[in-house]
This record gives structure tokens, sequence and C-alpha cells, in this order.
């Protein structure tokens, strides 16, 4: 094909636009020695249309509120996006595109989340992106209920998604999806890139269900497009058929292919994830009339039509600005709230709602975690809950909650079925709204099932809560299948994601309070299943230390040990204490309930806490060992578990693997020993 040839729906201009994100594409592949072109030379044509006559955007101020969103689900075909960013005028640069891969560049292999250079959320592992697409379409449903008022549609905008066949594939897709057909996100429109090919080879290898019929049976509206990709005319037809639905999210199954223009590459497997080579490339300019001595070209004619998108930008958000001026007027309260969630201000100072339990009570910090719940939850409109089909065992619905639902965007409450992995990516799409944030909850043993998910939030620092319950073995009579014990040491292992496991009531609501004033990263709670007692904080260290991570439960002016615990392991440890003291032994006791959070302090705090001249000491944790060392040192002694759990009572289950007092009281004495 030649770059004169024409497509329909493509002017000569727009084909020269098209053949120009191709070769960047495959230049920057081709420069870096690693990458995937196949994928932007065959969904080229699809996104130009896309980026220059449909969405809504200001590459001025990529973080304007009322812009469309676009997730390119097939992250692995990143640097379609990278050129459309650059061309459009966004913060990349013709140098950045050629830094493509490599260290510290703002075009990393895959796209991470970073609203300055245009990346509204990190993709690559496939599924994620599309996933989150629908947390953001819930948001923006949610938003547009709460902020739209008298014609005035301060949050009027679309999400827009170019996934893959390995998208498609992978469960967490399957899961999001259905669950986007269910609400009837209309506002969510999907390309489906249709190429027929992964890395193993053709996709009817392992693919061969009927993806329309899927979707359909997700109730969503399909449309097909046939051909080779480049029929942009029939495109934009069922791109406007698209944006006109209303009930339902929708879904085009774009028939492309894969390194279109390539003599030797196109349809292969080959070009899905590696370099096309010098020579295949040279052999592509030919044949499309560009000069092949020229590399990362930009004819001026193509820049000065994309960058078009500036101005349109420009004149858009001052148009949304002067609606926004008057409506300010007419809502002041509400306007109020919009900025002030922009800036990620909280509506209410926390401390002053804040719940107090009273000690000598008995509570699961699950169910306290509900209280906290009820109490703060009716003054934050902004944040919205939900679990994993297990509401009544995590506690996560607050008092006067309504479900979030096709027929009621005003609910705050979403029913997101046994779908967990889902859940997360959801969640991480509601907190990069701008505005919302998300919880959700399951059990602690499912985070396995969510793990994905987890790691795109820590990695992308998304202030996503994940409320995780059934901590420990003290699920009880479940059995090992649901009962945790590797789960919290695993989670500790994962960079950016602060880890809580509270002792008591009150840590929890602390806990609760962290989470929601924490805005640089996700936020994880590990909650009891059984009741703990509330501790008297006038006896023991105030529950406000765990902002700190860790602080003195139990103080000693010249401890012989140190007894450090989190969790339900707090009371084991306090309880040991107690009998020590009884034989003349003072032991310190130490609540660490997030250890990531106790590294970020100073020296001289943390020397304050674990006392660096007491090397008898004891970790006591209903989990693996996993992480314990670093606080305990080489020579200190761990209670917890070694291997899985049983089907037992919780307290059967505590009294047979060993984490009891007695045996806490013999640990300690032999490391007093050993530390002699």
């Amino acid at each position: 094909m030649s770059a004169m040839t024409k497509n329909p729906g493509l002017s000569e201009l727009d084909e020269l636009c098209v053949q120009t994100i191709r070769f960047l594409s495959m230049e920057a592949v081709q420069r870096a020695k690693s990458g995937h072109p196949g994928m932007p030379m065959g969904m080229a044509p699809a996104a130009y249309v896309l980026w220059t006559r449909h969405m809504k955007y200001n590459p001025a101020n990529p973080r304007w509120h009322n812009r469309d969103r676009f997730v390119l689900s097939a992250g692995h075909g990143s640097v379609l996006l990278y050129s459309l960013l650059h061309l459009t005028g966004f913060d990349i640069s013709l140098d950045d595109l050629k830094d493509f891969r490599q260290w510290k560049s703002k075009t990393p292999g895959h796209p991470e989340y970073d609203m300055d250079c245009g990346v509204e959320v990190t993709t690559g592992p496939l599924g994620q992106g599309i996933s989150s697409a629908v947390g953001m379409a819930i948001a923006q449903k949610y938003l547009a209920n709460y902020f739209n008022r008298d014609g005035f549609d301060i949050v009027d905008y679309k999400i827009y998604v170019i996934a893959s066949d390995g998208d498609l594939e992978e469960g967490v897709a399957s899961e999001a999806c259905s669950l986007a057909g269910h609400l009837g996100l209309d506002n969510l429109i999907v390309v489906y890139d249709d190429n027929h090919i992964s890395i193993d080879g053709d996709t009817d290898l392992a693919f061969t269900e009927d993806r329309a019929r899927r979707f359909e049976s997700y109730d969503w509206h399909v449309q097909e497009v046939p051909g080779d990709g480049n029929d942009m005319a029939a495109f934009e037809k069922a791109l406007e058929k698209a944006k006109s639905e209303r009930a339902r999210p929708s879904i085009i199954k774009l028939r492309t292919h894969i390194a279109y223009g390539s003599p030797n590459m196109q349809d292969t497997a080959a070009a899905h994830g590696a370099p096309l080579g010098d020579e295949e490339i040279k052999l592509i300019k030919e044949e499309m009339g560009w000069d092949p001595k020229k590399s990362f070209h930009v004819p001026d004619e193509v820049l000065t039509h994309m960058r078009k998108a500036v101005d349109r930008g420009k004149e858009a958000e001052a148009a949304w600005k002067k609606l926004f001026g008057d409506y300010s007027k007419k809502h002041p309260d509400l306007a109020k709230q919009f900025t002030d969630a922009a800036a990620g201000k909280l509506p209410v100072d926390l401390d002053a709602i804040l719940p107090k339990f009273e000690a000598g009570s008995s509570i699961a910090t699950r169910k306290a975690s509900g209280k906290v719940l009820d109490a703060l939850m009716p003054k934050l409109p902004l944040v919205l809950g939900g679990s994993a089909d297990l509401t009544p065992s995590n506690n996560t619905l607050f008092a006067g909650a309504k479900d979030f639902q096709k027929d009621a965007h005003d609910g705050r409450y979403l029913r997101y079925g046994i779908r967990e992995h889902a859940m997360g990516a959801i969640m991480n799409g509601i907190s990069v709204s701008g505005l919302a944030r998300a919880y959700g909850g399951t059990f602690l043993v499912f985070s396995d099932y969510m793990r994905g998910a987890v790691r795109v939030a820590a990695l992308s620092k998304y202030p996503s809560i994940f409320v995780w319950t059934h901590d420990s073995i003290g699920i009880g009579e479940d059995g090992p299948t649901h009962q945790p014990v590797e789960h919290a040491a695993a989670l500790r292992a994962m960079p950016n994601l602060l880890v809580f496991r509270p002792a008591d009531a009150n840590e929890t609501a602390r806990a609760w309070k962290y989470a929601l004033e924490h805005r640089e990263g996700p936020v994880a709670l590990l909650l009891t299943r059984q009741g703990l007692p509330v501790l008297d904080q006038d006896k023991y260290g105030s529950a406000a230390g765990l902002s700190k991570g860790a602080y003195v439960l139990l103080g000693a002016d010249k401890p012989d040990v140190l007894l450090l615990a989190s969790g339900s392991e707090i009371s084991v440890a306090l309880g040991a204490a107690e009998k020590l003291s009884a034989e003349g032994i003072t032991a310190q006791v130490i609540s660490m309930p997030c250890w990531e959070l106790f590294e970020q302090q100073s020296q001289k705090y943390r020397d304050s806490v674990l006392s660096p001249g007491v090397t008898a000491r004891v970790g006591i944790e209903a989990g693996v060992e996993l992480g314990w060392r670093k606080w305990i040192g080489d020579s200190g002694i761990f209670i917890g578990m070694s291997s899985f759990g049983s089907s037992a009572p919780g307290k059967v289950c505590f009294e047979k693997f060993g984490i009891t007092a007695d045996r806490v009281v013999e640990a300690a004495k032999r490391s007093i020993a050993s530390a002699k």
C-alpha cells in the first residue's frame, strides 16, 4: 500500500498522519531493540480517528477533570499511545520517543500512570486496563449524579479503551465486563483490536469462542467492523452508534492486521513482541513512499494538523470553566466540594468524628471497622465502598448506604459479586477518577485472587483501600483453605503498599483515618473475624501511635525482653508480659500494626521503640515468619505458623499451633538466656 492509497473515511492528510504514527511506533521499537511494533501498526488508523475526531482532552492540562479518558488496555502497544501523545501536544517529545524503554524515560515499555504526560492508568498486565476502565466508568456515573444540576453537566465524559485478544482472554476482564454489562455503563466504549495473533501464534490455537456473542450475553452493545482495519468510514459509523447508545456499554470488534503493511511480518506472531528489523522497515518505507533515510520523521503538515488538538483542548476547557463558574454561583456548596476533592481535601476533620471504643469490651476488628464506617462514611460522599459478595462478613456496608445499580447511580455501595480480581482493578479505576476514592472487601485469603490489581495499585500509587477480613487461623472452622498464613508476609513484600494489622478497635479506627488521609498509594487493612479485647489506652500506649507504624504499648525502663506483635497476637503478648512480670521478668510490648510506616520513621524514633540494647526478642504473629528477622534479629524467637492451618474452632487452632501466652513466656526466657 502506498501513502496515497485512499481508504474510506481518510483524506490524504489523514493517511499521512496514520503513516507517521506507524513509523514512529516501529522506529521507537527498533531503536530500543525491544518492544511490540505490530499492534500499533494495525491500530494506527482507528486510534488516529478516535484521538483527532472524537475524544475530548486538553494536552496543555492533562488533569482537566472533564476530559474523556483513554485506556490502552493492550499496553504492549505502548508506542501507539506515546506517538499519539507526542503528535497531539502532550509532554512527550520526539526525544522521549527515541528514549523508548530506556532508564528514567517518560516512555517505559508498558504505560505507567502519569497524568502529567497524559497516561491515565498503568496497563501491560493484560486485562487490568479494561477492568480499571469499568471503575472509571462507575466513577463518572456516580460523580455526574452527585454534581450535575439544572443542565450544568460539569461531569460529562466517556471512557474509551483499546483492548486486545489477550485482554479478553484474561479472567479479570471477564469478571469486570460482566459487571459492566449488569450496571449498564453506557459511558464505556471498547475498541477490540481483533488481529488474530498472540505471542504463541494464531489465536485459533486457544481462543475460538464467539467473542461478539459472549459480550452480547454480558448485555453489551456489540458491533463488528470487518476488513483490514483501514475502513474508517465504517469504524466511525460504529463509533457514533456506540457514543449514542444508552443503557449498555459498547464494544466494537475491529478486524485488523498485526504489523499492517509489512511485506514479511504482517499477520505473524513474530511481529507481536520483537523489532521488525532495519531491512524490513526499509521495505515498508519504500512500499509506502517514505524516504528510507529518514527516521523519526514527522512531516510539518502532520504536526500542524495534529497539534490542533491543543487549541481544541484549550477551547473545550475554557468553555467548561465558564460553565463551572456559572454552576458555582448557583450551587456554591457543590462547587466547593468539587474543588476540595480535586485538591485532595477531605470534607471533614476525621478526628472530630472518629469513634472511640471503651476498654473492657471485646469486638472483632472487622466489626469495629464497620462501626468506624458508620461514623465516617455519611460525611464522606465521594468515597465508594463495596465487597465481593461478603458484605455481612466484611462489615463494609455502612449505615444509610444505597447500592450503586444500573438505575441508581446515586448509590455508594458496589455489589461486586464473587469477582475479587475485578473488584481490585475496578477500585483502582475509581480511585484515579481525580475526585472519588474506593474501598472494597473480601477475605484475606482471597487477596491472592486480587494480587495483580493490588500490585498495579502499588506500583502506580493509586489511593485504593483494600479491606481484608478473617486475617488468620482465628477464622476457625472454615479450615486451611480459608485461613491465611502467608498472606500478610506476601503483602508486606510489595513496595508502596501500606499493610495495617490493627490490634483492637481503636487501632482499627486510627488505621481508617490514616488510610483516608493517605493519597500517595494503596492501603490494606487486615482485620479479624474473632473478638479482641479493647485495650485500655490509659494503661497502655495510645492507639494514635499507629500513625508511626509501631509504638510501645507496654513500656519498661529496663526491659529484659521485647515482645513484638501485630493484630490479634497483641493480646497474646500482653498476656505473656503479665505472666513474666509475676516471675520478676520485665517485658516491653510493642504493637507493630504497619511495618512500612515504621520503616519510614527516624532512626531515633525506631530506637525509642525497639531498644537497641535489648537483644532478647520474641516476635508473635499468626502467620509465617518471613520478614520478622528484621525486627527480632537472628537470635530472636518467632512464635507463629510454619504450616497451613486446620479446621477447628479458632481458639483451638491458636492453642494447637502454639500461639499462646505460655508459649511466648517460654520463648522469652530462652531468648533472655541466649542473650546473656
